[in-house]
This record gives structure tokens, sequence and C-alpha cells, in this order.
């Protein structure tokens, strides 16, 4: 069997086992995997913070450095099942083009990855360190019951971090941190025929508001470093029960995107330092952290950077491609690790999350070979 043959079984395999969030039940396809890793000699374990969220990590060599590898396994859901031209659920060949729900985000990845397992496992695991695959859920949700808990609970604690992502084999060696933040106002509810008898909530937010896009946004949108910007997005406004009443309470949520440079804290505690000049009562506002990590940016000159490149160079005959992340992935939660971390696979990220989802096999093939000289550089086969 070929290399393009396998790889396209073994996507039709996961594409076949439902994993959509939500709720991103993983349980049958890590049954599925566990048996199929351990026979390769690797060492294999599910993890679940919650039931019905499973981790797998499957292990061969040992020590450091430490290559971790990762896709996520949790899908989308199919949507209107009317849109597709296809079975979600049936890896269905057109030309290059292989559909079905998570070809692209991210099973396409994962299908490389586990060939590559394979492919390791064949050539006698790595000449020095240790690799282990994770297959994982919870990505969709931005959820902490996938990579996040098995970095927190010690299970995984890589050098080097490979992500799975939709990238047409390009690579991403940076990405904003996020954060969300809740702005909360108080006040006093009345009769809204006398609204001077009450303290109106929402319209102390709009002077918050207003003081917010006066002192503060400005300096966050003149931010940048290449072509990455730091964001603002103000994403849910919300106030108020009844219009003839007086509302005694507002909320107001807001979406920002960090440069590998700004931090969370450091985020978070301009956006507190604004509100705080706004001159409005103490007590009368309140603002929470809702939640936040932090960017990377691994060096071009780092170990995974050199030896990805060599390899793309190798197998595609040109200078590596590199993007710009829009979202935010898994890596995020070894942002503050001090390790290289990267994101790369087949698939185009305008090709996920919509019906008709498909992958390329061509970019499937490249990218196996991609991964397997990838491997031979960083640490090398134990039977060469």
């Amino acid at each position: 069997m070929s290399t393009r043959e396998r790889l396209i079984e073994i996507l039709g395999e996961l594409v076949a086992v439902p994993t959509a969030y939500p709720p991103g039940d993983t349980t049958a396809l890590c049954a599925l995997l566990v048996p199929r890793l351990e026979a390769l000699g690797y060492r294999v374990a599910v993890h679940a913070e919650v039931p019905g969220l499973d981790n797998l990590v499957a292990t061969i060599g040992e020590g450091a450095p430490h290559l971790v590898f990762n896709a996520h396994a949790d899908t989308v859901g199919v949507g209107e099942a009317s849109s597709w031209q296809t079975d979600p659920f049936v890896l269905t060949a057109k030309g290059d083009r292989l559909y079905g729900l998570g070809s692209s985000n991210c099973k396409g990845s994962m299908a490389v990855q586990l060939w590559l397992a394979e492919e390791i496992a064949r050539r006698g695991g790595p000449a020095k360190g240790s690799i282990s695959f994770t297959f994982v859920t919870d990505e969709e949700s931005l959820g902490p019951h996938g990579m996040r808990f098995l970095r927190e609970s010690g299970v995984v604690k890589p050098d080097y971090l490979f992500l799975g992502a939709p990238t047409s084999n390009a690579l991403i060696t940076s990405e904003r941190g996020v954060m969300w933040v809740g702005i909360e106002t108080f006040g006093k509810a009345a009769h809204a025929g006398a609204p001077d008898t009450g303290d109106n909530a929402i319209e102390r937010m709009l002077r918050l508001a207003a003081v917010l896009e006066r002192e503060l946004f400005p300096k966050i949108a003149a931010r940048a470093e290449g072509a990455l910007r730091s964001t603002y997005n103000v994403g849910k406004f919300h106030g108020g029960h009844n219009t003839n009443v007086v509302p005694s309470r507002c909320r107001l949520e807001i979406d920002r995107r960090l440069l590998p440079s700004e931090t969370v804290d450091g985020a978070f505690a301009e956006i507190v330092a604004a509100l705080e000049g706004s001159g409005e009562p103490e007590g009368s506002w309140q603002a929470e952290l809702m939640r936040g990590t932090n960017g990377f940016s691994s060096p071009r000159d780092g170990a995974v950077v050199q030896a990805l490149s060599a390899a793309v160079i190798l197998v595609m005959g040109g200078e590596p491609h590199f993007l710009d992340a829009v979202g935010a992935s898994d890596g995020r939660w070894f942002a503050d690790d001090g390790i290289e971390i990267i994101n790369f696979g087949p698939g185009g990220g305008s090709e996920g999350h919509a019906a008709d989802e498909f992958v390329l096999a061509s970019e499937l093939e490249e990218s196996a070979a991609i991964h397997l000289d990838f491997v031979e550089r960083l640490l090398g086969y134990a039977g060469k």
C-alpha cells in the first residue's frame, strides 16, 4: 500500500467516528486507537478530567529531548446536513479533494501523525530522546479539559511542541495571546417616568466604554509585531430588563488579542487603569478577567523551525512559507513554558468549520513526507 493510500485509509477511519462538539466525546475514537498504538510498541494511556472527554497519550523512546505531537480530535458539528453534498462521516474522494467532517480541521493532521507513529515505530523509535503523540478533545470549545489538562496534571512535559493545524503545510511560529474581560456596572432601579430617582447602569457603562474608546483602544490598535497586530473587540453588551425601568446592572465583554510581547496581566491592568481614571464612583463598576493565555513566538533559528524548514525544502523544493495565526491553538497553554512551539499541517483554514469540508490528498502526502524527514533531522531514528 502506498503512503497516499494508507493516509486516506487512516483518515477515513477517523472521519467515520463522530467527535463533534458539543459535547466533543472522544471515547469511541480513543478506544479504536489505543490497541493499534500499543501493538506498535507505544506506551499508551487515556486521561480524562471529564467523562467522555478522553485524551490519548502515546509515547516511544526515553528521556529528553521530548518531542510532543498534538492534534485535536474534536470537530465542529455538521450544521445543516442538507448543505453537504456528501455524507459528513464517509470520506469521499473527488479528484484530489477528500471530503468529510474534520478532514481539514483537524483529522487530516491526526491522520498524518498516526501514519508517522507507524513509521517511527517501524524505524525503531527515536535515536535520542522520546516522542509522544497526543490526540485530545475540548479544543473547539477553547476549553480546559484537553491539552490544558494534560499540561496541568503533568502528563505532558514537552521540550518541543508540534501542533497539527490546517496551515496548508505552512509554518506558524508565532501566535497572539487571547484574553476575555467582563465589565459590570451597578446602579439603582427606578420607574422610567422618574429616571432622576434612580441611577442608570447602562448610561454608566456607556461612559466607561467612551473612556476606553478614547484613552486605550487607539493605543492598542497602534501596536504591531511584524504582521501580527494587537486587537480588541467589544463582543457582548447587555443591560436592563424592561424599557420602562431604569436599569440597575449592565455588562460588557471584550475580546483582546495580545502580541507575544504583551501579557494577560499587563493587558488586564491597563483596562482597569483606564476605568479607574473615568471618575465613576468607587464600587459602581467592576472588571473581571474571564480567561486569558499569553501568546508565544518561537525563534526562526530554533531547532524545531530549522529542522522543519529543511524538511519542507527537501520535500517541496522551495523555501517554507510562514503564516500569521488569526485564532488560538492549544499551544497557548504552554506559552509560558519557554519551549519551542509550532503549528503545521495539511488542510486550509477556510476549508474547516464549513459544509463540504475537505483536505487535499496531495497535501496529506506532502505533509507526511515532511513530518518523517523532520523527525529524522531533529532526533534521528534508532534503526538507522
